[in-house]
């Protein structure tokens, strides 16, 4: 079965989307920040932004989840910033990808509202300049998330059950 992959930047709901798409389909769900290791927690919560060395055991733990998932589906969120990292949890199975998307000040201002993430507001830049765009030939779609969470999952729901 395809697992879902609900991706996109911090503050972009990935969450809330994520649990919501899980609950409506009757699957496991994952939260990607659980894959992390205390380093990288540790380095984010410090302001500081991972590299991709940083990211490799986290990408390889959330393909590993996909992996287990193959037989039931599951939705599982994670940044999924760039190709390459697309590529790897890809490598875990059949996959489809809900991509968040929405502008740097709707990011922000629910970062700065959120309590309890480590993630500060000062890396939103950086995630923003290494984010590359689920492509045409990716399967998935992109949603605004200037929608309501409800449109959101909604649209996902149906995207993900008309896919090709």
């Amino acid at each position: 079965m395809t697992v879902i992959v609900a991706m996109g930047v911090s503050g972009s709901g990935k969450t809330t989307i994520g649990t919501a798409l899980a609950e409506a389909l009757g699957v496991e769900y994952a939260e990607a920040d659980t894959f992390h290791p205390k380093a990288n927690i540790d380095k984010m919560t410090a302001g500081t932004p991972l590299t991709d060395e940083d990211r490799a055991p986290w990408l390889a733990a959330i393909a590993d989840w996909i992996r287990a998932h193959q037989d039931t589906g599951g939705v599982v969120t994670s940044s999924a910033l760039k190709r390459r990292y697309r590529d790897v949890l890809r490598g875990g199975g059949d996959v489809w990808f809900a991509h968040l998307h929405g502008d740097r000040e709707i990011l922000a201002e629910r970062m700065q509202s959120r309590s309890g993430h480590f993630m500060p507001v000062s890396l939103l830049d950086s995630q923003l300049a290494d984010l590359q765009p689920l492509q045409p030939d990716e399967p998935g779609s992109i949603f605004d998330i200037r929608r309501t969470p409800a449109e959101i999952t909604e649209a996902a729901l149906t995207a993900f059950r008309e896919r090709a």
